[in-house]
């Protein structure tokens, strides 16, 4: 993923209405939701979550398709992994991001007793 699309999926995120609606979508799964579905879900009026499901469209985190009369729009899984390993590229150098007393129950314990 290049930069300006992280840049724009970014901006995209960071509204409330915009944030609730891609994790809304990102909870429905692949099939999606409605147009009037979100609006119902998180009340908000038409007209901006048309201008909201637009940004986001925009910056490739979701995709619409048509299903008889209605629209009906799904997060991109695809753009949502890209972002991710974007952002998580080379963690920690390579190494694990585990603290290792996560991951050893008896060193968790020992830890804690000193």
């Amino acid at each position: 993923m290049e930069s300006n699309q992280v840049i724009k999926a970014l901006a995209a995120l960071a509204q409330d209405s915009r944030l609730a609606i891609f994790r809304l979508l990102i909870q429905s799964g692949p099939p999606g939701l409605s147009v009037g579905k979100i609006a119902a879900h998180l009340d908000i009026a038409p007209a901006t979550l048309s201008f909201h499901l637009k940004e986001l469209s925009l910056a490739g985190l979701l995709t619409s398709r048509q299903e008889g009369r209605f629209v009906i729009y799904s997060a991109s899984f695809a753009t949502m992994n890209d972002l991710i390993g974007f952002l998580t590229q080379n963690c920690c150098g390579g190494n694990s991001c585990t603290p290792a007393v996560a991951c050893d129950p008896a060193r968790a314990t020992e830890m804690h007793h000193a």
